[in-house]
């Protein structure tokens, strides 16, 4: 996640072929669940007329606020810009909701993914699908797949960094709850406790006043954060996906749209979620609002 706006003289840079990222295409998440029978009777159970919203004609979608970008501007989700605002829209469209029809609730972080019902037909807020968080919340098919990456000042020594080890002395940050937190904990393991942050606002804020060396968060916000908000910082490198604790059992880290446990909608958004990577608009929301990997050299 980054800051809440978006210059628009960034917008070009933004615009950077996905297609030559191909490590970064979407990827079904085979765990999410579906809805029972044929295709002809899956659709007819996902008609809009027969889903169970929060409020009847409507869907609830919950985000965080800010809103970063590059996944939403100006931190307003319902204005369509941005590659998260413009995917729940597209969910939307698939599930039948026009876009007057789509509502929008502030939902922190933490709380989405917490055990409890939710105020929200469906959560999108660059949240990795995992084993444990899916013990309190379902999750759609995978919309987007992550790469994590570390950002330094270029001044201090975490910015000469070739490794994974080179990293183990520095100050390090990341967002609670995240995995950007697990790949510090879990991958870069360095010998002094990592700063923790509420959100990732705070913790682009330490950097920036050096309270930190480094701090690691999504590829996309690495690039947002060194181009337009932080341009004492830079990329020091991304890491493997395979190496987040998401991806468990070799399975590409992604983000998921988050929904209560036991959801009645959970099938039908992960069938729309699917219908827009088959049709191509997935990947075509990639290239319009993210930057790609291109550059960022993997930390080994």
């Amino acid at each position: 996640m980054s800051v809440a706006t978006q210059p628009r003289r960034l917008a070009a840079a933004l615009l950077v072929l996905l297609a030559a990222a191909t490590g970064c295409a979407p990827q079904e998440e085979t765990g999410a669940a579906k809805p029972p029978g044929s295709p002809a009777a899956q659709a007819a159970a996902c008609a809009k007329e027969r889903l169970t919203t929060r409020t009847a004609g409507k869907l609830t979608v919950g985000t965080d606020k800010p809103a970063y970008a590059p996944w939403f501007v100006d931190d307003d989700p319902a204005n369509g810009k941005g590659f998260e605002s413009a995917v729940a829209y597209a969910v939307a469209d698939k599930l039948g909701y026009g876009r007057s029809e789509v509502l929008w609730q502030t939902v922190p972080f933490n709380t989405s993914v917490a055990p409890g019902a939710k105020k929200f037909d469906f959560d999108i807020n660059q949240i990795s699908v995992s084993d444990e968080r899916r013990r309190a919340v379902d999750f759609s098919s995978g919309y987007y797949d992550v790469r994590q990456a570390v950002i330094a000042l270029k001044t201090s020594d975490a910015a000469k960094a070739t490794t994974i080890d080179g990293l183990k002395h520095a100050r390090l940050g990341a967002q609670v709850g995240t995995t950007s937190l697990d790949i510090v904990d879990e991958v870069i393991k360095p010998d002094r406790k990592p700063a923790v942050f509420q959100k990732n606002d705070y913790a682009k804020t330490a950097l920036k006043n050096g309270q930190v060396d480094a701090i690691v968060v999504d590829l996309p916000t690495a690039f947002f954060i060194t181009s337009a908000e932080v341009p004492e910082a830079k990329i020091v490198g991304q890491f493997d996906p395979k190496d987040a604790k998401g991806a468990a059992n070799g399975r590409q880290e992604q983000f998921g749209l988050v929904l209560d446990k036991g959801s009645p909608l959970t099938g039908c958004v992960s069938n729309a979620v699917d219908a827009l990577r088959k049709d191509g608009t997935l990947a075509r929301l990639e290239k319009q609002w993210l930057s790609a990997t291109v550059g960022a050299p993997v930390l080994s």
